[in-house]
């Protein structure tokens, strides 16, 4: 437990150092917010910058940083060691998730004493589809990490897959204003289930089916990672 509680801190100091992944999930929610500021029910803005902070560390970062130990045969070292990888790629969720909850934790702070914003109506409903959110893009990041050799190749299919999605799953912007056929596509995508879990738990009547489609998501991005993961 100290060996796993000493490699958690580190990975989520290195990820702190990344000026990139500290930008876009801490700073950037917030910026974005402040942007749409004078606009109206900044309460559907809100859970999607919550899941775009998850999609950005989940979808981008993760799986290069995972790529990178690969290509420098960490993981290959440690599966020698009582610090199996299985450790590390669990530390590795744990510093994702600590750095997604500041940033979260940031822009909400913004939203409800900066701007008004009501704050949720359902706080339980919200930390569990944020959790399932956040596990459904780390599931997502393994796939990536595990099908791609090498560590800029990752980061690549990482934002290649990110940004189209963010913005037709209503993270960037809401889905009311995407075109029809672009709304379509989003219905399927996998960031959308967790907006709806998001907004409908801050602002809505919170219901099971996005949650559950998350949990399915996170089962089978797991297995899939888990069947084509290799250590070198």
């Amino acid at each position: 437990m100290k060996a796993f509680a000493h490699l958690s801190a580190t990975e989520l100091r290195l990820l702190a150092r990344d000026p990139g992944s500290l930008f876009f999930m801490v700073a950037f929610p917030s910026m974005l917010l402040m942007l749409n500021g004078g606009g109206n029910r900044l309460e559907i803005h809100l859970p999607g910058y919550l899941a775009m902070i998850l999609a950005i560390g989940g979808i981008t970062a993760l799986p290069a940083t995972l790529a990178t130990y690969r290509e420098r045969k960490v993981l290959r070292r440690l599966a020698t060691t009582p610090v199996s990888p299985f450790v590390l790629l669990t530390a590795q969720i744990v510093a994702q998730l600590s750095m997604a909850l500041a940033g979260a934790a940031i822009v909400t702070g913004v939203g409800v004493i900066g701007f008004g914003v009501d704050p949720p109506a359902h706080p339980a409903w919200l930390a569990l589809a944020f959790v399932l959110s956040a596990l459904m893009c780390y599931a997502i990041g393994f796939v990536i990490a595990a099908v791609v050799p090498r560590a800029r190749t990752a980061e690549l299919i990482g934002l290649l897959v990110m940004f189209p999605m963010i913005f037709l799953a209503g993270a960037a912007i809401p889905r009311e204003g995407v075109p029809g056929t672009m709304h379509r596509i989003g219905d399927y995508l996998p960031l959308t289930h967790a907006v709806t879990a998001l907004r409908e738990s801050w602002s809505d009547v919170p219901t099971l089916p996005p949650l559950l489609i998350l949990s399915g998501i996170i089962v089978l991005g797991t297995a899939v990672a888990a069947a084509l993961s290799r250590w070198e």
